[in-house]
């Protein structure tokens, strides 16, 4: 019985130590389509301090990913899709204002 349940928990962590990679190429897709949108939309100018704050943590996010470095990585790229959207939230409001000309 023993070498049984030694057999499933190792099956089972073995299993979990290979859904840090999926995790984190969902969390890059995401910010990467949010920054792109947010680029799209003129947030380089309209709100560059969320735009180059989500693209650096972006950048981050890979560089922790090719040293496999998953947890960290997506973790990078959780904080680059949330200010990836407030890049977006702060441009549609100035673009909203009649604010689009002016930069931040």
């Amino acid at each position: 019985m023993r070498a049984l349940m030694f057999v499933v928990l190792a099956l089972l962590a073995t299993s979990l130590a290979g859904c840090g990679s999926v995790y984190y190429t969902v969390s890059a897709n995401a910010a990467s389509a949010r920054l792109e949108q947010a680029r799209l939309m003129g947030a380089e100018t309209q709100a560059p301090y969320e735009y180059y704050f989500a693209r650096e943590h972006l950048r981050q996010a890979q560089a922790e990913a090719a040293e496999a470095s998953y947890g960290d990585a997506a973790s990078y790229a959780e904080t680059a899709e949330i200010y990836a959207q407030k890049a977006i939230d702060t441009t549609a409001a100035a673009k909203k204002d009649g604010r689009a000309g002016d930069a931040k």
